[in-house]
């Protein structure tokens, strides 16, 4: 991939090119001289303009599609506009106050999560995606309530006032008194401790007999500490929606590109590892297809922000995925708006 300052280009070759661009972000078709022709900002004959399309083409900056006799950027040419020449379109006040007011719905962060996923892939016409922020519980109480004789009610109390839930199954034959003393156990010598800490703390008492816990209750303990660290460990880590935005006109001439995207964000591992990429930025940053080698056969651009929680700390990236005509000029300020929105939200 040939890399062309932007000062190479003529004024004239500048215009040309930025004008085919434009078109091609707007409806996702090659621009050809005819059109170019009838444009009143271009005052090229008709021959002029076929030679000026024929040197960004030599210069690798636009394609000319079998099908089509008009030209379109390479993701070369699409680095070049993105980089010298875009004009951004920040959010109006109108666009901003329906971003918050969407974010803040009532309810827990997951729904906010969920809620910001929708809102990018709704301003970007394509598919939006959230990290989900790996949060580091600290136990205020764990409680252990019997369901049956089978299976028994684990609650969690966070130090922030967050409860969550999961079942349990029990060993054979065991009372009430043997979940609470297990209960009163995590609650005691756990309290404040990550779940990660509380885990190792545990195993490290019951291993040395620290504990004066019986066996039923010994296994209680484990039971009730080991079922969050496998519950996180498969959380999903990335929330995405939108994905039948890409499946617009345009795909059926590029099945096959559009399958090919798809599959990639089924593989949500390797999707968070690119967005892994991106939190180091102060704003969005913009993959344009074959720079990321998850995207080389889709040819796919994501446009991606970190968000930032109040005390502006890195807690997750969000952004959009989709064709490389993603409307850059607009969806970048728009993702990087939703990112400092949904910091005002994570604790």
């Amino acid at each position: 991939m040939t890399n062309v300052p932007l000062t190479e280009l003529t004024e004239r070759a500048r215009s040309i090119f930025q004008l085919v661009v434009e078109g091609y972000i707007a409806d996702g078709q090659p621009v050809g001289s005819k059109v170019l022709s009838a444009d009143r900002r271009v005052d090229l004959s008709p021959a002029s303009i076929r030679s000026v399309l024929a040197d960004l083409e030599h210069m690798g900056l636009l394609a000319a599609p079998h099908t089509s006799a008009g030209r379109m950027p390479t993701e070369t040419g699409l680095r070049l506009f993105v980089d010298g020449m875009m004009q951004v379109a920040e959010p109006t006040r109108e666009e901003r106050a329906a971003i918050e007011q969407r974010l803040q719905e009532p309810g827990p962060i997951e729904l906010a999560l969920e809620a910001t996923s929708s809102l990018l892939s709704d301003i970007s016409g394509a598919a939006g995606m959230v990290m989900v922020p790996q949060r580091e519980v600290r136990l205020r109480q764990l409680s252990l309530v019997a369901l049956s004789p089978t299976q028994a009610l684990a609650v969690l109390v966070g130090q922030d006032g967050q409860v969550e839930n999961r079942v349990v199954d029990l060993p054979a034959a065991v009372d009430p008194s043997t979940l609470e003393q297990a209960s009163n156990y995590i609650t005691a010598h756990m309290a404040g401790k990550t779940l990660v800490e509380a885990a190792m703390s545990l195993r490290q008492d019951i291993t040395s007999g620290k504990s004066a816990l019986d066996q039923a209750s010994k296994d209680l303990v484990e039971r009730g500490i080991a079922i969050w660290s496998h519950d996180t460990a498969q959380r999903p880590v990335l929330i995405v929606r939108g994905q039948a935005n890409l499946l617009d006109d345009g795909a059926v001439q590029d099945l096959e590109r559009v399958r090919s995207l798809l599959d990639d964000l089924e593989n949500k591992q390797s999707l968070a590892s690119l967005l892994d990429n991106a939190k180091e930025a102060e704003s969005a940053r913009i993959f344009i297809g074959s720079e990321n080698r998850l995207f080389s056969l889709s040819g796919s651009s994501v446009i991606a922000a970190p968000y930032r929680d109040r005390e502006g700390k890195v807690v997750g990236v969000l952004g959009v995925i989709g064709p490389t005509r993603l409307n850059y000029a607009r969806v970048v300020p728009m993702v990087d708006f939703t990112a400092r929105s949904l910091g005002k939200l994570i604790g």
